[in-house]
């Protein structure tokens, strides 16, 4: 096979070297990536709570499990596309690399348009659909028809970003998401507040600003692959190949699938927080930006053990997989056990970032000191998955989320907030990733995820 070309695309080679090296130099770019596109909605939130009060904070954060939900399946073909090239890379089979590529941007591009028009038509409806407040419902309706007619724009980044991880490359994106990210800051309060040739737009200025830097990147990202040669015009290159497709859509959908299950969850979760006012909905997004944060080293670990796996796998050698896995659990808890222990104890300060509001920082001190507990499980959760989808093999993923989220974290938090309120939503939250953590892990031992890898050569060490 030709070996590929990492002509100006710091493309690495997982199959050698340390290990704990590796995912410490791989993740680390995609950590500070995973912040500063999480700056994105926390700067909004940042602006809108500090200045437009806990119904303006509120209108964003009702916002977010439906954007989440939404971009789910364009998420799932990103990651096929991680574990496809990453395969293909570590067989060195160039063409296939190239085709993996093209077939992902073709579904990507089709599935950013339809959820677009399906999106921005039925936001009222959706948002009504989770007892959105009465009082906030124009500003969450506004803010989110921008979000998601601009949703394209983060499909495409979030799958060039997919297709560079497994090539290995963790750095180039980061680079550009920074330049949105300054970006994005910039135009924040020029577009909420009005300020010198800008309109006054309130909520909807922090969304038009967090579209024009999201599509910024991408422009980006695209530009950069046609330059390197992982994207080109050779009409051969975009023809739709029916067994890439089968391929793409037998990892991405049950992926996807996993993150539209995780999605409804939030959006039911959301549901339920609702119903106790926009102190309660104000609180549970701003604890959910915190657990972003909280989960990225974590996330991180995920994706970089996803390119490490389905490299390892590609080259046939199972010995440095298991390693991979024995170094990412040691690094996953040691990392999160800090942050954990960071938001139990000063929930006050972080919470303070975001609000004043007394009544907003009160529920978000008992949101923390319930689901910070959580998050070491979380952590595990992340890094379980990406060795399965690092081996293509996302079906049980999907299941296992199936049963947290259904089976265990929606019942028990319904139950529970009938007779303590708020803070049995939160211990619900905090329970279901044990059990999740602990189904992954048994079938990751069952071993049977090794069966699933695409292509690779005869096992060897």
């Amino acid at each position: 096979m030709p070996k590929l070309s990492a002509q100006g695309s710091h493309r690495h080679d997982f199959t050698e070297g340390s290990i704990p090296r590796h995912l410490i130099t791989f993740s680390l770019p995609m950590f500070i990536g995973n912040v500063l596109q999480a700056l994105y909605n926390t700067v909004d939130s940042i602006w809108v709570g500090r200045y437009l009060g806990k119904e303006g904070l509120a209108s964003v954060s009702v916002s977010f499990p439906i954007i989440f939900a939404i971009v789910a399946l364009a998420n799932g073909i990103g990651m096929a596309t991680t574990a496809l090239v990453a395969q293909y890379s570590g067989a060195r089979d160039t063409a296939m690399v190239r085709k993996s590529i093209t077939n992902s941007v073709c579904i990507t591009l089709a599935i950013g348009v339809v959820n677009t028009v399906l999106g921005v038509a039925f936001r009222r409806e959706i948002l009504a659909l989770i007892n959105t407040p009465p009082e906030i419902m124009d500003r969450a309706a506004s803010y989110l028809g921008i979000i998601l007619g601009g949703v394209t724009a983060t499909f495409v980044y979030n799958l060039v970003s997919a297709m560079m991880r497994g090539l290995g490359d963790s750095r180039t994106p980061l680079i550009f998401l920074a330049y949105a990210t300054v970006l994005n800051i910039i135009l924040d309060p020029l577009l909420i507040f009005g300020i010198g040739p800008f309109p006054y737009m309130g909520v909807a200025g922090a969304a038009l600003a967090t579209v024009i830097a999201q599509a910024f990147s991408g422009i980006l990202g695209i530009r950069h692959m046609l330059k390197h040669g992982h994207l080109t015009k050779e009409r051969e290159d975009w023809k739709l190949d029916s067994r890439l497709m089968r391929l793409t859509f037998g990892i991405g959908l049950p992926a996807g699938v996993q993150q539209v299950i995780v999605s409804l969850g939030m959006l039911t979760m959301t549901s339920l927080v609702n119903r106790f006012g926009a102190s309660v909905t104000a609180a549970f997004g701003v604890g959910g930006r915190l657990d972003q944060f909280a989960f990225m080293p974590a996330m991180s670990m995920g994706l970089a053990v996803t390119s490490l796996v389905g490299q390892n796998l590609g080259a046939g050698k199972f010995d440095r997989v298991k390693e991979v896995v024995r170094w990412s659990i040691l690094m996953t808890v040691g990392i999160t056990s800090v942050v954990s222990l960071v938001a139990v104890t000063f929930p006050k300060a972080l919470l303070s970032t975001f609000t004043s509001d007394p009544e907003v920082i009160s529920e978000g001190i008992g949101y923390l000191r319930i689901v910070g507990f959580a998050y070491i499980p979380y952590a595990l959760m992340f890094m379980l998955s990406g060795i399965l989808r690092g081996a293509g093999d996302t079906v049980p993923s999907m299941f296992i989320s199936i049963v947290t989220l259904w089976c265990v974290r929606i019942p028990l938090a319904s139950y529970f907030s009938k007779f303590m309120g708020p803070r049995g939503i939160w211990l619900g939250l905090a329970i279901s990733p044990a059990i999740g953590a602990g189904l992954n892990y048994a079938y990751y031992l069952s071993g049977r995820w090794k069966s699933r890898a695409v292509t690779r050569k005869p096992s060897r060490a």
